[in-house]
């Protein structure tokens, strides 16, 4: 027996899909902004347990919006995938710009070297940045770690941190490191994550500020 498919123009698929998530979603005590972060992530993912497993530091939202709505930020991703899916037009319209060193040659020379992984020198070019500093990191526990570390040394400040690394190793304890430290953040407890629920997060924070 043929299912019989939805005809939906296509400005129109997002705004269903968003639809269909909210009604089959777990009811919840999110705040409006966290909502839309959570949607954002089940969008990207088709996977319902972000509903469950999203930790949002005391006014998390609120606070990124904030550092959003000043422009001049910038967010530090630890893959390209992430970076690409960082949506261009909304961080032109408030000012902001993604960068990553993970293919910088400097930064994969001196990991070899230090036999250390590159996500991890990475953070450190990261803390000789100037402005406000998001940092979305969808792959490297590695890169939380450090960021901890730097934290605790004081050598870095991080305005914003999203903790979204998936994997085995590392990935659960340094997530609990994060949702520890006092940076603001959002955290994907557990084991799920990945470069694109990094940028899907970036995303559904500035289009709070950037869509009507």
């Amino acid at each position: 027996m043929k299912e019989q498919m939805q005809w939906i123009r296509p400005e129109e698929i997002e705004a269903r899909s968003m639809e269909i998530i909210e009604s089959e979603m777990p009811q919840g005590s999110w705040s409006p902004g966290e909502l839309a972060v959570v949607k954002r992530c089940i969008h990207t993912s088709a996977d319902f347990d972000y509903a469950e497993n999203l930790y949002f530091s005391d006014h998390a939202v609120e606070k990124a919006l904030e550092i959003f709505r000043k422009g001049g930020f910038i967010i530090v991703t630890d893959t390209n995938m992430a970076a690409s899916g960082i949506n261009k037009r909304a961080l032109e319209t408030l000012d902001g710009h993604a960068v990553c060193f993970m293919a910088d040659p400097k930064v994969a020379e001196e990991a070899k070297k230090r036999e250390v992984t590159r996500a991890l020198v990475s953070m450190e070019y990261a803390a000789r940045l100037t402005g406000p500093l998001v940092f979305a990191i969808g792959n490297a526990p590695t890169a939380l770690i450090r960021l901890h570390e730097m934290m605790e040394e004081g050598s870095i400040h991080p305005d914003f941190i999203i903790a979204v690394p998936v994997g085995f190793v590392n990935v659960v304890e340094s997530k609990e490191l994060i949702a520890a430290d006092p940076a603001p953040c959002i955290v994907a407890k557990g084991r799920k994550g990945g470069s694109n629920i990094a940028a899907a997060v970036c995303n559904a924070l500035m289009y709070q500020l950037t869509r009507g």
